[in-house]
């Protein structure tokens, strides 16, 4: 049998460096930015960009996403004016407690995320917290485009 021994300043570095990586992952899943309705998930929207003309109006898309404990949904209204969006509205429909609180909180911040930017530049990460909440409005971003394309 064969044993080989590393140095010990070598195991330490491997040490501190694993250490290091699973802090990185614990930051993705739950820090002081995250929401509990499971942060550091990647974004699934396939969000496209795409450029285009859009006809002027008001237009509504529900969109949902996946939390730990169940599918929570939200349906989105935008206000499209040559292409930027003048209002916007969510309305939730949580399920779980930890969800209100994250959609509430999403609801209470997308305003100064979106109003005033081309639909064609929407695609938002994490608002005021909740970072979930955001792969739903991007679904529902997506179904609106394609219902105000001209």
């Amino acid at each position: 049998m064969i044993r080989t021994t590393v140095p010990s300043p070598f195991r330490k570095s491997a040490a501190i460096a694993g250490v290091a990586g699973l802090l990185v992952l614990a930051g993705c899943s739950g820090g002081a930015d995250a929401d509990a309705d499971g942060a550091g998930e990647p974004d699934s929207t396939g969000s496209e960009s795409t450029t285009g003309e859009y006809a002027d109006g008001t237009y509504t898309a529900e969109g949902s996403y996946q939390t730990p404990e169940t599918v929570e949904t939200i349906s989105v209204t935008l206000t499209l004016e040559g292409g930027t969006v003048t209002e916007v509205e969510v309305v939730g429909d949580p399920q779980a407690p930890e969800t209100e609180q994250f959609q509430g909180q999403f609801i209470d911040g997308i305003d100064e995320e979106v109003v005033g930017v081309s639909i064609d530049e929407i695609d938002v990460d994490r608002v005021a917290g909740s970072s979930l909440t955001s792969g739903g409005f991007n679904t529902a971003v997506d179904d609106i485009k394609e219902q105000a394309a001209a």
